[in-house]
């Protein structure tokens, strides 16, 4: 039977503590997530985590904005439009024929909607980021009678880098919704499985081209976790901080434009959500130690670094990375130490081929973390880390935004955190983790050997893409070799050395099949190291952690 009840702190609910299956296979929850304790975070209203849901990756940019649209579209009077975002486009079409972002966010609050949304206020357009657009979007939501504020909440050079939606009907809660992951509401993010960019595209490094294809995933999850989420939300509207506590020129430039700095009050909270699916989900969340203090946080919260510290030390067989960054001495060190101790555990990661950014100044601090980070795994089972790019079948690179991770076929995270310091302690994040109450039957059954069994949702999460990457069957038809971890890792390997052979070959005869290719990175030379490296350190990878923590080396 599977028990649906969820998991919350003391005087909130039951608490549970198996992954149930037929018969007398029962794996610990608490084994895979972290417990109320473990969290530290006692200020938060947030449940440990919830049972009972159901959750589904939506990969690729246009896959969920079409889904999005599908839902607030049915939104209607007296329903719920909650969301925050690191960068908001109010001009980014949601499908090729519209609606635009602000269209579709305005017409539900004209429906009578009510619409909440906080959007970190950024630095500034000159630095390439995103003040003018993501003040338009504030603007245009507020006149069409909701209500988008401009979030500067953050540490110093920090920013709020959740993505959420949150979608609720009170007088129908069956029908609410949640989304999170590592998709903002903006441009580029709108492309598909064959990686031919958003025709609205960001600027960003030429060797991508003017349409940077864009590989990104997003998690819709219904449930009481959308209770959770709503909550998260809350906690952040109301925390009694002033918005633009961090930058005084712009709280006076707001003040003198009349821009709206008081967050106006929340409808009640809904209970939450029946149960509807065999998911449990767990909420991980990052926020800084700032001053003044989050109310919700007066320390901050590191449940996204604890919640894969806690995972990846139970890896033993194969972890499955996805991430934008993958830099940072102390993340690296977390898999470097799981490798060591396991003499059998496999890391597979795809990251972007070339950053973002170009130029002498801010290519080198974007290189050197990552250098530093892959050798230190790479030195601890150099024939156990296995690093790919990605490009579309045209050889134009791909830029990796996903932010996933995959242990054992068991555990699985979407989020919007990706693997660094800064994502771990600085900014504000946002990730659920999953742990299925469905065993997958596809052998091996048990691919670690510790009982926890191959669960579906995360086995299928990493199937999906990795027969994107390969070029297999979508519907699986082609998954046998990809079940195995020592299999896979062999049929991954070899895909992406077949096609690295024939660019190296000049591209003679057919092009093989799958889209990976041995990641290469370019070397800095000695002299470039000895300015970028404290440069990345100090300013694209900083400490968020208090004093203690840093000193103890602790998250």
């Amino acid at each position: 039977m599977r028990i649906a009840s969820g998991v919350r702190p003391p005087g909130r609910g039951p608490t549970v503590r198996t992954l149930s299956t037929s018969g007398s296979w029962n794996v610990a929850i608490e084994n895979w997530f972290l417990t109320a304790g473990e969290r530290a975070n006692p200020a938060s209203e947030l449940p440990a985590w919830t049972s009972g849901n159901l959750a589904e990756p939506l990969i690729h940019g246009a896959a969920y904005f079409d889904r999005l649209v599908t839902e607030v579209e049915a939104l209607g009077p007296g329903d719920h439009l909650f969301f925050t975002d690191w960068r908001g486009d109010p001009d980014e079409r949601m499908r090729p024929g519209g609606p635009t972002v602000v269209q579709l966010l305005a017409r539900a609050a004209q429906r009578g909607v009510v619409v909440k949304g906080l959007v970190w206020r950024s630095h500034l357009d000159s630095l390439s980021y995103s003040e003018a657009e993501n003040r338009s979007l504030s603007e245009a939501v507020c006149a069409a009678g909701g209500e988008v504020l401009l979030d500067q909440r953050v540490r110093r050079g920090g920013s709020h880098h959740q993505k959420l939606v949150v979608l609720r009907h009170p007088g129908a809660p069956q029908r609410d919704v949640a989304f999170a992951g590592g998709i903002d509401l903006c441009h580029s993010r709108r492309d598909g499985a064959t990686h031919e960019g958003d025709p609205q595209a960001v600027l960003m490094s030429p060797r991508y081209g003017s349409h940077p294809p864009w590989h990104d995933v997003q998690l819709a999850v219904r449930g009481p976790v959308v209770g959770a989420l709503d909550t998260t939300f809350r906690e952040r509207w109301t925390d009694p901080m002033p918005l633009d506590s961090e930058n005084p020129l712009a709280y006076l430039r707001d003040r003198l434009r009349g821009a709206d700095l008081d967050p106006g009050p929340l409808p009640p909270q809904p209970a939450d959500p029946p149960p509807c699916g065999p998911h449990h989900v767990q909420v991980l969340r990052t926020y800084p130690a700032v001053r003044p203090r989050y109310s919700f946080a007066p320390d901050g919260e590191r449940t996204v670094a604890r919640g894969y510290t806690k995972a990846v030390r139970r890896a033993r067989r194969l972890i499955y990375l996805e991430d934008q960054y993958l830099w940072s001495a102390e993340v690296a060190e977390l898999f470097a130490g799981a490798l060591r101790n396991n003499p059998d555990l496999h890391l597979v990661a795809v990251i972007p081929r070339h950053p973002d950014v170009d130029g002498r100044l801010a290519l080198p601090p974007n290189m050197v973390g990552r250098e530093l980070a892959l050798s230190l795994c790479e030195r601890a089972a150099p024939d156990r880390v296995h690093i790919f790019d990605v490009e579309n079948r045209q050889g134009q690179p791909v830029y990796v935004h996903a932010k996933v991770c995959v242990v054992d076929d068991v555990w699985a995270s979407v989020g919007s955190d990706n693997f660094n310091r800064r994502s771990w302690t600085h900014d504000s994040e946002l990730s659920c983790a999953v742990l299925d109450d469905t065993r997958d039957t596809r052998a091996p059954t048990d691919p670690a050997g510790r009982g926890d069994g191959a669960r579906l949702f995360a086995r299928e999460l990493r199937l999906r893409l990795w027969r994107e990457h390969l070029d297999r069957d979508p519907d699986g038809a082609q998954d046998a070799d990809l079940l195995d971890p020592s299999s896979a890792v062999a049929a991954i390997t070899a895909a992406a050395d077949a096609l690295q052979r024939w660019y190296d070959d000049g591209c003679r005869g057919p092009r093989p099949a799958g889209r990976l290719r041995p990641h290469r990175p370019e070397r800095l030379h000695r002299l470039t190291r000895l300015w970028a490296l404290p440069m990345y350190r100090l300013v694209y990878d900083p400490d968020g952690r208090p004093l203690r923590d840093r000193r103890a080396g602790t998250w």
